[in-house]
């Protein structure tokens, strides 16, 4: 993969986003995931059989993306190069998921600032898994802002990671690895043996660009507050929390954002009906308002700029 074509792909993400119409691949994983799921558990297997049949999941369906990949770009390119460039700049922005998010998030910004609860509440439904239900407004922005701090690592800095390492293939291989922790990756009864390779694998790939992005998010928050201290601040939050969270990636991404807000996140969550209650990430010199939500998206967007100029000088750099 070339910069231009990276630089090209990330332009078409931020102008035109995850269009419903589009085939898109995501979609076509989460389809196999579901046929799959439904599968196994039909055939009421034991958990060693379920654990098997995560772990063949869990490899082939990221080795099925990575070939599949491989495989229309070569086609393209033996029609034409220039045919196998556009193969390269639309797979690409299949993994990039910048404009999805801000849409999401704004949906909610608005039900918040129209006094809309309920109507914030169903907007976060479609991008959290835990229940929105009977959320406070406090509630619903402390979820917004987790979700632009994980979404920023595993939506955006992680796909352009391994674009750029890897090229369109590669990155379409962690967007399998992605999805299937998200379908399947949780220890709830039905996904503790099933899914337990899904999570285990998504915790491997995260690992350093959850680290970037944490990175990246104290560098935006020196660009963005124009101030050494307010930096800072973000650091040693990172430094002190970030490994406080049970992910052990998510945390830092979070921990990165909390300190950079100067709010508090973590704390009590509710799945399925069920309390769970997770470490406190940050200090509360704030209390949390939808005024965050807005400055998590800039942070967001500010780390994802850097982390693209930081992909496409590095493949310019290494193409010369």
């Amino acid at each position: 993969m070339t910069g231009g074509e990276l630089a090209l792909a990330c332009a078409l993400d931020a102008a035109v986003g995850d269009p419903r119409w589009f085939p898109h691949p995501v979609r076509w994983m989460g389809f196999i995931i579901t046929w799959c799921d439904r599968c196994v558990h039909q055939l009421l297997l034991s958990p060693a059989k379920q654990r098997m049949a995560g772990l063949l999941l869990a490899v082939g369906l990221p080795s099925a993306a990575y070939v599949a990949g491989t495989g229309l770009i070569q086609f393209a390119g033996s029609i034409d190069a220039l045919w196998g460039s556009v193969a390269t700049v639309l797979l690409a922005w299949t993994t990039l998921a910048v404009r999805d998010l801000i849409d999401h998030i704004r949906s909610v910004q608005r039900a918040l600032h129209t006094s809309s609860l309920t109507e914030a509440r169903a907007s976060l439904a479609k991008i959290v898994g835990r229940d929105t239900g009977e959320m406070a407004e406090a509630d619903i922005v402390r979820a917004s802002v987790e979700t632009i701090a994980e979404s920023t690592a595993d939506g955006i800095i992680a796909p352009l990671f391994y674009l750029v390492i890897g090229g369109a293939p590669l990155a379409l291989a962690y967007k399998a690895i992605s999805t299937l922790d998200s379908m399947i990756g949780h220890m709830d009864e039905r996904y503790r043996w099933f899914g337990w390779a899904s999570a285990r694998l998504d915790d491997v790939v995260n690992f350093i660009p959850a680290r970037i992005t944490a990175l990246l998010l104290v560098l935006s928050e020196g660009i963005v507050a124009r101030s050494w201290p307010a930096m800072q601040r973000a650091w040693q939050i990172l430094l002190r929390d970030g490994g406080a969270h049970p992910s052990p990636n998510s945390g830092h991404p979070e921990a990165a954002m909390a300190g950079a807000l100067g709010v508090q996140l973590g704390g009590s969550n509710r799945y399925d009906g069920l309390l769970v209650e997770r470490p406190c990430l940050g200090d509360p010199d704030q209390p949390l308002t939808s005024e965050h939500i807005g400055r998590a998206l800039r942070l967001m967007l500010w780390a994802s700029l850097l982390g693209v100029l930081w992909g496409v000088g590095w493949l310019l750099m290494v193409r010369e």
